[in-house]
């Protein structure tokens, strides 16, 4: 059964899914500098990250660069980039853990997803979200939910009619649903972004004023 048709078998989440088919998720190489292009994307939009990115592998003559050699740039280099100086010191703790801890991609697809989190939030600047989608998209695991993410929450609370209540009890509910995605949670938030990036946009009605009658 792939995950389409595994999805489908929740009626409500069926409804939304409007027959799109998202592409399968494919892990990437050099998950480390994936996870350095993700801080420095944070907070910007897809353009302005791209451009910054650019100049960061032009510091490298276009090649992705390991971590001793990003540890050895200088601070000022990194930051004529456009990032900030709070992203170039992150950076800067994702190159030095990663060369301490000796990571590679070999070594993070062996650990299971909990792991790798528990693993790379110990550094500063890496949070559960961003950990999570690396999971997602750097390193292909097709069964990741990300709780606290905005669009998703968003887009659950719509679909399943689900009413704001205190966050425990939320989270509850949004964990349990979850549960009937699995093998498949990561292609849920999938449509659940897709949805909420199409969501239709209500406008409140507005009563026509009434023009005043003018007097002969």
């Amino acid at each position: 059964m792939n995950y389409i048709e595994h999805l489908r078998q929740d009626k409500k989440l069926a409804a939304f899914m409007n027959g799109t088919v998202h592409e399968h998720i494919m892990p990437h190489s050099n998950i480390p500098l994936q996870l350095i292009r993700s801080i420095m994307s944070q907070q910007l939009n897809t353009k302005v990250a791209q451009v910054i990115y650019n100049r960061f592998l032009e510091i490298y003559h276009n090649k992705t660069p390991k971590p001793q050699q990003i540890i050895d740039t200088p601070f000022e280099v990194l930051r004529a980039t456009g990032l900030s100086n709070a992203k170039v010191g992150y950076i800067k703790n994702i190159a030095s853990f990663c060369l301490e801890n000796e990571i590679t991609d070999k070594k993070l697809h062996a650990m299971n997803n909990e792991a790798i989190i528990a693993l790379f939030t110990q550094i500063k600047g890496v949070g559960k979200w961003t950990v999570e989608m690396l999971l997602m998209f750097a390193l292909g695991r097709e069964d990741v939910f990300s709780l606290d993410d905005y669009g998703v929450r968003s887009a659950m609370m719509h679909i399943y009619q689900i009413k704001k209540t205190d966050k425990r009890n939320l989270d509850k509910k949004l964990l349990s649903i979850s549960d009937k995605w699995s093998p498949y949670r990561t292609y849920g938030c999938l449509y659940c972004w897709h949805w909420k990036n199409n969501a239709p946009v209500v406008r409140k009605k507005t009563t026509p004023s009434k023009k005043k009658s003018s007097s002969a």
